[in-house]
């Protein structure tokens, strides 16, 4: 492995980022990153009954996401050394194509312009989303020290839950501390649609008929059926959340739930195929459809 020592200073962004472009895929993580803040936030706003735009304030609370998001897997990355040596010894961080200083020097660059952009906000917005990293950094010294969140698929999983929900925290509360929206319960169920959301692509890309030797999978634990049971039941939490917050305003506003005939044929194919995994085109596709989804009605209904 290359020392930290031995590589010039000079080529470590460069180092960084042929790990972004190879970790943090930005068709993946930046995509979701975009969607869901302007989902997030233009359900929020079109909830008061304001028409709601895209504004300056928006995209610095996207690029907050996107950079939180690129924090917390250059954290996940060290913290996953030891496993990453035995199961993906082409890793990165294992081969020596990055350091734990270099991603750490990633990460303080990123939290750096992340107060900056969200000091122009509002003090609120800056501690709501230096909360979501702390956690991280929280869950990571937690793991270290805790076999059981370390290693229990489900506990692990319920440890790590927070940090989205505090993302989505800062991105409603930086909202309402700017009286944009008045906080209320619908923030709430906004989200818990979020984290259904999350969730439901979280246990598809982890719910298999048959797992390699050592893989991490839900399924493992849960079994396959009931594994695909619960990917479908956060999809149908997500359905039944909209179907709250937006049955209000007519048969129109109900037609993101649409997207969830791709979770609903997801299980139906892989309760048939009993092999293979859950179909990802599918979860991938609910993701990107109902935060997409979510926008457009924002932006085109009254």
């Amino acid at each position: 492995m290359t020392s930290a020592s031995t590589v010039p200073v000079s080529r470590v962004p460069a180092r960084l980022a042929r790990f972004v472009l190879r970790m943090f895929r930005p068709h993946v993580y930046v995509t979701y990153g975009l969607l869901w803040t302007l989902s997030l936030e233009s359900s929020a706003v079109s909830l008061t009954g304001t028409p709601w735009r895209p504004s300056g304030a928006t995209w610095a609370r996207v690029t907050s996401v996107v950079l939180a998001l690129l924090f917390l897997r250059m954290l996940d990355e060290q913290k996953d050394l030891e496993y990453d040596r035995v199961h993906h010894p082409d890793r990165p961080l294992v081969t020596g194509a990055i350091t734990a200083g270099e991603l750490r020097a990633g990460m303080a660059v990123s939290t750096a312009v992340v107060i900056c952009l969200n000091a122009a906000l509002s003090p609120a917005a800056v501690l709501l989303v230096l909360a979501a990293l702390g956690y991280g950094l929280l869950l990571a010294a937690v793991e270290r020290l805790s076999a059981p969140v370390r290693d229990r698929q489900l506990l692990g999983l319920a440890a790590a839950c927070p940090v989205q929900v505090l993302l989505g925290c800062y991105v409603y509360g930086s909202l309402a501390a700017a009286g944009t929206v008045t906080a209320d319960w619908r923030g709430a169920v906004l989200l818990a649609l979020s984290a259904c959301v999350f969730l439901h692509f979280e246990f598809a890309r982890k719910t298999a008929w048959q797992a390699p030797p050592g893989e991490c999978l839900y399924s493992v634990v849960l079994g396959p059926r009931r594994s695909a049971a619960v990917t479908a039941a956060f999809a149908a939490g997500a359905v039944v959340c909209q179907i709250v917050l937006f049955l209000p305003y007519g048969p129109a506003g109900l037609l993101p739930c649409l997207i969830a005939a791709l979770p609903a044929w997801g299980l139906r194919r892989f309760s048939a195929a009993r092999r293979g995994c859950w179909p990802m085109p599918a979860a991938a596709g609910f993701v990107a459809g109902t935060h997409l989804a979510l926008t457009v009605r924002a932006a085109v209904l009254p």
